[in-house]
Protein backbone atom coordinates (compact mmCIF):
# COMPACT_ATOMS: atom_id res chain seq x y z
CA UNK A 1 0.00 0.00 0.00
CA UNK A 2 1.36 3.35 -0.94
CA UNK A 3 1.28 6.29 2.03
CA UNK A 4 0.10 8.24 -0.56
CA UNK A 5 -3.21 6.29 -1.31
CA UNK A 6 -4.85 8.56 2.06
CA UNK A 7 -3.86 11.77 0.41
CA UNK A 8 -4.65 10.64 -3.83
CA UNK A 9 -7.95 12.57 -4.52
CA UNK A 10 -9.46 10.19 -6.79
CA UNK A 11 -12.32 8.20 -7.34
CA UNK A 12 -13.94 6.62 -3.32
CA UNK A 13 -13.54 3.22 -5.14
CA UNK A 14 -9.74 3.84 -6.11
CA UNK A 15 -9.54 4.53 -2.18
CA UNK A 16 -11.22 1.37 -1.47
CA UNK A 17 -8.88 -0.78 -3.17
CA UNK A 18 -6.26 0.51 -1.70
CA UNK A 19 -7.70 0.78 1.72
CA UNK A 20 -8.36 -3.11 1.50
CA UNK A 21 -5.03 -4.17 0.12
CA UNK A 22 -3.24 -2.55 2.93
CA UNK A 23 -5.66 -4.35 5.04
CA UNK A 24 -5.59 -7.66 3.79
CA UNK A 25 -1.22 -7.47 3.58
CA UNK A 26 -1.48 -6.33 7.59
CA UNK A 27 -3.60 -9.35 8.31
CA UNK A 28 -1.81 -11.43 6.62
CA UNK A 29 1.25 -10.45 8.62
CA UNK A 30 -0.25 -10.62 12.17
CA UNK A 31 1.16 -12.98 14.85
CA UNK A 32 4.15 -13.36 12.48
CA UNK A 33 7.23 -12.96 14.41
CA UNK A 34 9.15 -9.40 13.11
CA UNK A 35 12.33 -7.99 13.79
CA UNK A 36 12.63 -4.22 14.48
CA UNK A 37 15.03 -2.65 14.43
CA UNK A 38 15.04 1.29 16.23
CA UNK A 39 16.57 4.59 16.62
CA UNK A 40 19.27 3.69 19.43
CA UNK A 41 20.25 0.77 17.61
CA UNK A 42 18.47 -2.34 19.66
CA UNK A 43 16.75 -4.91 17.55
CA UNK A 44 13.33 -5.94 19.06
CA UNK A 45 11.80 -9.27 18.00
CA UNK A 46 8.20 -10.19 18.88
CA UNK A 47 5.07 -11.47 17.41
CA UNK A 48 3.78 -8.57 15.03
CA UNK A 49 -0.08 -7.76 16.96
CA UNK A 50 -1.42 -4.63 15.53
CA UNK A 51 -0.45 -0.96 13.94
CA UNK A 52 -1.88 2.18 13.97
CA UNK A 53 -2.41 4.76 11.90
CA UNK A 54 0.84 6.50 13.66
CA UNK A 55 3.04 3.34 12.46
CA UNK A 56 3.02 2.19 16.05
CA UNK A 57 3.31 -1.29 16.13
CA UNK A 58 3.00 -3.73 18.99
CA UNK A 59 4.85 -6.81 19.71
CA UNK A 60 4.32 -9.59 22.24
CA UNK A 61 6.10 -12.22 23.49
CA UNK A 62 9.25 -9.84 22.45
CA UNK A 63 12.79 -9.64 23.31
CA UNK A 64 15.27 -6.87 22.90
CA UNK A 65 18.67 -7.62 21.45
CA UNK A 66 22.31 -5.32 21.75
CA UNK A 67 25.21 -5.39 20.50
CA UNK A 68 28.21 -4.70 22.50
CA UNK A 69 31.45 -3.06 21.85
CA UNK A 70 32.81 -5.44 20.03
CA UNK A 71 29.94 -5.88 17.55
CA UNK A 72 29.04 -8.85 19.13
CA UNK A 73 25.33 -9.81 20.23
CA UNK A 74 24.46 -10.23 23.56
CA UNK A 75 22.08 -12.14 25.63
CA UNK A 76 18.01 -11.32 24.83
CA UNK A 77 16.80 -9.56 27.39
CA UNK A 78 12.85 -10.86 27.15
CA UNK A 79 10.68 -7.51 27.83
CA UNK A 80 6.80 -9.44 26.96
CA UNK A 81 4.29 -7.02 25.61
CA UNK A 82 6.17 -3.93 23.55
CA UNK A 83 4.49 -0.68 22.17
CA UNK A 84 7.41 0.59 19.43
CA UNK A 85 6.94 4.81 18.82
CA UNK A 86 6.53 5.08 15.04
CA UNK A 87 8.40 7.38 14.91
CA UNK A 88 11.67 5.61 16.38
CA UNK A 89 11.51 2.65 13.69
CA UNK A 90 13.87 2.75 11.60
CA UNK A 91 13.48 -0.82 9.91
CA UNK A 92 10.71 -3.57 10.06
CA UNK A 93 11.40 -7.09 8.26
CA UNK A 94 9.33 -10.41 9.13
CA UNK A 95 12.03 -12.47 11.06
CA UNK A 96 12.24 -16.22 10.05
CA UNK A 97 15.24 -17.05 11.76
CA UNK A 98 13.43 -17.32 15.27
CA UNK A 99 10.73 -20.49 15.55
CA UNK A 100 7.14 -19.09 15.02
CA UNK A 101 5.68 -18.31 18.77
CA UNK A 102 1.75 -19.12 19.04
CA UNK A 103 1.08 -15.90 20.96
CA UNK A 104 -3.06 -16.29 20.76
CA UNK A 105 -5.02 -18.94 22.13
CA UNK A 106 -6.55 -21.27 18.60
CA UNK A 107 -8.95 -24.40 19.70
Amino acid sequence: MSNTAVLDTTSDSTKDIDVTDGKAKLMKWLNMNFRVEITDGRVLIGVFLCTDRDANVILGACSEYLKNSDGETEEPRVLGLVMVPGRHIVSIQIDDTTPPQKYFYDE
